[in-house]
């Protein structure tokens, strides 16, 4: 399923085989305000198309499960703006569900049109992610010969 979605050159981690519904993948730790101030622009619509794919979910659950991908917690203004631009471009749905423990939640899960967006969007990313690449081999490569051209 994922490969589907992600194109070639990315692997499939462990959380995309083995994940629940509910839980939140084991993830390293980010640095979220340099994420903020790094990662594209409209960032979190293509990363809540994602983790629609994986499960359909609520508000509450989706902030917990975009805090590995670089989102912090505090602007769930954000994410339900997001959500529903998502919704008028009918890439995704929502739906009220009630609820025995607490208020009634609305979980939202995504369309057909939602998961052609994901894949362009995955194929954005990943163009992004190889000029990206380029540019840091040339780096790498620049830093090594000014080291070797430095006298010791």
């Amino acid at each position: 399923m994922f490969s589907a979605i992600c194109p070639s050159g990315f692997a499939e981690p462990a959380s995309a085989r083995t994940r629940a519904s509910s839980t939140v993948p084991e993830m390293a730790v980010v640095d979220v305000e340099l994420a903020r101030v790094v990662l594209p622009k409209n960032f979190l619509r293509p990363c809540l198309l994602l983790l629609l794919h994986e499960s359909p979910a609520h508000g509450y659950e989706l902030r917990e499960r975009l805090r590995p991908l670089g989102f912090n917690r505090d602007d769930p203004g954000r994410l339900y703006r997001a959500l529903r631009a998502l919704e008028a471009a009918d890439l995704v749905r929502s739906a009220w569900q009630s609820s025995t423990g607490g208020p009634d939640r609305r979980t939202y899960e995504l369309t057909s049109a939602g998961e052609e967006r994901l894949r362009q969007a995955a194929g954005e990313l990943q163009a992004m992610h190889e000029i990206l690449d380029a540019f840091l081999s040339r780096c790498r490569e620049s830093s090594a010969l000014d080291a070797a051209q430095r006298p010791d």
